[in-house]
């Protein structure tokens, strides 16, 4: 069985989570847009097939602690973080590494 093929029915097999978290008094990714970011990605997945919604969540995710790359987003069960600032971002995000299981090289945030 693959990576990508579901092992138990019923449980998601890709967890894409953004960074929501808002920190008082510093820039946070809650303060450059994430939220609006997480609600497009939902939007954007619930327009997919039946078949390809039930393998995706998308979650809200308190502070990554990588307040710098801000808005994060982390796929799991890869563990792959991207820094995504935009709708565009986004969709490359989605498109390509969520649904084709390409990742996006220019939106990677390194290893610390």
């Amino acid at each position: 069985m693959s990576g990508r093929e579901k092992s138990n029915k019923g449980h998601y097999e890709i967890h894409l989570f953004v960074c929501t978290n808002t920190r008082t008094g510093g820039v946070s990714c809650g303060t450059s847009g994430a939220a609006l970011l997480h609600k497009y990605a939902k939007n954007k997945v619930r327009l997919l097939s039946a078949e390809a919604r039930s393998r995706i969540r998308v979650n809200s995710a308190g502070c990554l602690n990588r307040c710098q790359h801000k808005p994060v987003v982390v796929i799991y069960p890869e563990g792959t973080w991207y820094s995504c600032t935009s709708q565009h971002d986004m969709d490359q995000i989605i498109d390509s590494h969520v649904i084709n299981g390409i990742t996006v090289e220019n939106l990677l945030i390194a290893e610390p």
